[in-house]
């Protein structure tokens, strides 16, 4: 069975997938066995935390407890531990042979080195892009969160800096904790919408799917790079493999098939060009969550009337400029001239162009990145970063009450930008 929601807006779909093809280059479009192996995706759901999820719900031999006892401390810390828990870890603490420290270690620094336009990058490029299909929304919009979009943004941004940090997807770093417990989170939000009898089949498949997954980690990966470049970001070829190679292994953790991993950014491009050209038309969703992506400055503390509507309009400028103008109409949103990519693109073009690569150059951007992380934080934040909160002490948490709905946001506030639940 194919989710009807896959090719149910053909023309808009491939019209939105036509500059990532291009950008993909010559043999670009899957057919055949591949083609079918990615669309059947759509019903297929992570299965070793589906198993751990049922240990805990339906079978209650693992306690959460247990499960935080293992992600600090691996799975031989619990006393003669559940099956089900013990193959979820051995296979995430399984580090796959093609993962190279080096290389998460410069792809974490050259990602971050991007700095405050990186978060523009993900707020209205990786996730405004990510609205205009309504068809993967529903795990999001179940946590009923539409007026915390500060939050929910600022969530996303504290998992981006975690495993992008220094040694933050080594066995004990917080990326590395944060992206198993996402994965753990999904899943239950998984239990709970697949026996909700309102979840409709037949249109959206499993409700956090391997298709969705798979295009989720190529908003992090393929999408924002290219978007830095249009921003006149320089970014060497070999940091951007190593920006690639991150997020790969990101993806693997968070149970990303590993055939669609962007290994390569042409890799990525292909993937997520494939992926966009089958996606369902913008629904009302879109639009709910596109009005409060850009309006979410107006939460901030301490931000007067003037402030806010500087906010909104860079937002709907940088917006614009990144979705191409015409992405703008399927989140409900005006477009607006590009007049604040137009200050960006001349800065970055010096400072990365011209500065980045005198001696010393890295780390005067890096220096640079980090004081624009603190400046936004001081703003967005009145300087406090959005905690994540732990695993929940009450799985039943994920998604119980009127909550087929509550979902990740109640069991941990970990759902992260994407097709899957990790839109932000």
């Amino acid at each position: 069975m194919v989710p009807t929601r896959y090719g149910s807006a053909r023309t808009w779909s491939e019209r939105f997938a036509r500059p990532m093809f291009a950008l993909a280059g010559p043999g670009a479009r899957m057919r055949g066995e591949e083609l079918d192996d990615l669309v059947s995706g759509l019903m297929r759901r992570d299965q070793l935390a589906d198993d751990l999820v049922r240990a805990i719900r339906d079978d209650h031999a693992v306690t959460m407890p247990q499960v935080r006892a293992a992600m600090a401390g691996g799975v031989e810390s619990v006393p003669d531990p559940h099956a089900a828990l013990r193959a979820f870890f051995a296979e995430v603490e399984r580090r796959p042979d093609w993962v190279d420290d080096d290389l998460l270690a410069r792809g974490g620094a050259a990602a971050r080195r991007i700095g405050k336009d990186g978060f523009d990058i993900l707020a209205f490029g990786s996730l405004l892009g990510g609205y205009r299909s309504g068809g993967a929304l529903q795990p999001l919009v179940r946590t009923g969160r539409f007026d915390d979009t500060l939050n929910r943004v600022g969530e996303t941004g504290q998992w981006w800096l975690a495993c992008t940090a220094p040694g933050g997807l080594d066995r004990d770093g917080d990326g590395w904790r944060l992206s198993v417990h996402v994965r753990v989170m999904h899943a239950f939000v998984n239990y709970q919408l697949e026996r909700d009898p309102e979840w409709d089949w037949e249109f959206r498949g499993v409700p956090i799917n391997a298709y969705d997954r798979a295009g989720t980690i190529g908003s992090f990966s393929t999408s924002y790079l290219l978007q830095a470049r249009a921003l006149g970001i320089r970014v060497p070829a070999d940091d951007a493999a190593a920006i690639m190679h991150l997020w790969s292994y990101v993806g693997w953790l968070m149970g990303v098939e590993e055939r669609w991993l962007p290994r390569t950014e042409r890799t990525g491009r292909r993937v997520l060009a494939n992926i966009i050209a089958g996606f369902s038309a913008p629904e009302d969703t879109s639009r709910q969550l596109g009005a409060g992506l850009i309006q979410m400055h107006d939460s901030a503390p301490g931000v007067g009337r003037l402030r806010r509507r500087y906010e909104r309009e860079r937002s709907l400028s940088m917006a614009t400029f990144l979705n191409l103008g015409i992405g703008m109409r399927d989140v409900g949103q005006p477009v607006r001239p590009p007049w604040y990519p137009a200050l960006r693109i001349p800065a970055n073009v010096f400072w990365t162009q011209l500065v980045g690569r005198l001696p010393g150059g890295r780390a005067v951007l890096d220096r640079r990145a980090e004081r624009a992380l603190r400046r936004m934080e001081r703003f967005q934040y009145a300087g406090r970063r959005p905690p994540i909160a732990p695993l929940s002490e009450d799985p039943g948490a994920a998604g119980r009450a009127a909550a087929p709905a509550a979902g990740a946001e109640r069991t941990g506030r970990t759902a992260l930008p994407g097709g899957s639940a990790l839109r932000g």
